[in-house]
């Protein structure tokens, strides 16, 4: 089998400018160009510009790099950590070639690269390039393993000719998930909603190099296919499963994995049970991701993640006008003044599947993890896994939520895991923590 070529999806924007860092050939032109280059939308197609010269062309333009061992292009003003707390912009450099497609009034910029040279950028994006070789082993694999899966998903949707479902709705109950229904047009975006793909920009040392090239081909399987292999960057304490937070399927390989290699009678815990997971959230258990060693987070975390220094456990605290224009911002629903924000359903990380709103004007039940979380913070909350006080100050009520973990808890906990790598633990070994029953194969 040869190495995949996939397409990513890096930004979409009314104006895109670049500059090509050795020659590339325009091919709906069959033109060379080098150099700096604007893009906009004209009359409903894609004009080039190059120096004084504007070149039109409707429809898809695909451009080539004539040696795409040295060609590089430079994408100006990329946005990173899309509706994050760490939003922002930046200069990117990335290797491969570059698709630019109208949509939706919209050029979008696909990088169209093999999945090695995707994994070098991803391992770098993802954490820092300092992580030990044995955890940078184990990333590689899982990270190569969910693309491919996905590939393999889409494949299946589109020969059954299925329509991928993200949402439930009634007048009472909204439920929605995000996964695959932004991606029609290319493979996986380059942002945190699939994984971090920052091309080249991030520096790609030997040990990163090492760590992709040792494990090429090499994913994880499960009863014939390729693992969805997700990761988080802190499950709390312990992994959630696949399906209280995405489509309801069930994965062997992602259920429920206390975050230690041995159980201690602390963890004999069932955090579907309100009491349960308060005392779990509340508490601060002795787990691989329960730690404070700057030199294991420098490992795992980059410069624009470390301005998030509590995420094990946090506390958000919000009054009851802000909480009450904060949600209706970000959901659209005005409820009035929020009275009350009531767990309905928990899954077995303690992560909150259902929240019921109630407030003056209406009540509503929102899920699963991600819309909690994207609901009651501006960006998104570190995770769903809190638990919620009310605090009356005379005339004021503040609600107060104490939270564990950082994003949905899913698979590989990339702070346990770093742990693990510096703790002297194996790629193999971390795989088999956090993917029970999953097996290694190569499989080019």
């Amino acid at each position: 089998m040869d190495i995949p070529v996939i397409k990513v999806g890096i930004i979409a924007d009314y104006e895109i400018s670049f500059t090509l860092q050795g020659e590339y050939l325009i091919e709906q032109l069959d033109l060379v160009l080098i150099g700096s280059i604007r893009v906009r939308i004209q009359e409903a197609a894609i004009c080039i510009g190059y120096g004084n010269q504007s070149l039109i062309c409707p429809g898809q333009i695909n451009i080539l790099p004539v040696d795409p061992q040295t060609a590089t292009f430079l994408l100006s003003k990329v946005t990173i950590g899309v509706d994050f707390h760490w939003e922002r912009q930046e200069d990117q450099i990335f290797k491969g070639a570059l698709s630019l497609i109208l949509i939706h009034d919209k050029i979008q910029v696909i990088n169209i690269i093999n999945v090695e040279d995707y994994l070098l950028s991803v391992i770098s994006s993802e954490m820092s390039a300092t992580s030990s070789l044995e955890f940078l082993k184990a990333h590689a694999v899982i990270s190569r393993s969910w693309l491919l899966a996905q590939l393999q998903k889409n494949k299946i949707l589109q020969q059954g000719n299925q329509q991928y479902q993200a949402s439930s709705s009634t007048e009472d109950e909204l439920i929605r998930w995000y996964d695959r229904e932004d991606h029609l047009h290319f493979d996986v975006c380059a942002d945190d909603h699939c994984q971090r793909y920052q091309g080249i920009t991030r520096s790609v040392n030997p040990q990163i190099n090492e760590a992709v090239l040792n494990t090429r081909g090499e994913v994880l399987t499960y009863d014939g296919l390729i693992c969805d292999a997700r990761f988080s960057k802190c499950c709390g304490g312990i992994t959630e499963t696949f399906e209280n937070v995405w489509e309801p399927v069930h994965h062997p390989y992602l259920q429920k994995i206390i975050d230690h290699d041995f159980e201690k009678e602390e963890f004999n815990t069932d955090l579907r049970r309100e009491e349960e997971a308060v005392s779990w959230i509340m508490g601060k258990p002795d787990v691989f991701c329960n730690t404070s060693d700057k030199k294991v987070l420098q490992q795992v975390l980059n410069e624009y993640d470390q301005e998030t220094n509590d995420f094990f456990r946090w506390k958000v605290i919000y009054s009851q006008t802000e909480l009450s224009e904060l949600v209706k911002s970000r959901t659209g629903i005005d409820f009035g003044t929020i009275n009350d924000l009531i767990p309905v359903e928990r899954g077995v990380s303690g992560r909150l599947l259902k929240l019921k709103i109630v407030g003056t004007l209406r009540t509503m039940t929102i899920g699963k993890e991600l819309e909690i979380r994207k609901s009651l913070s501006k960006s998104h909350l570190l995770s769903s896994a809190f638990t919620l006080t009310k605090q009356q100050n005379l005339n004021n009520v503040n609600f107060i939520l104490h939270g564990a973990g950082w994003g949905h808890g899913v698979g590989l906990c990339q702070i346990g895991a770093a742990v693990m790598g510096d703790q002297g633990y194996r790629y193999p070994e971390i795989l088999t923590h956090y993917f029970s029953g999953a097996e290694s194969e190569r499989i080019y």
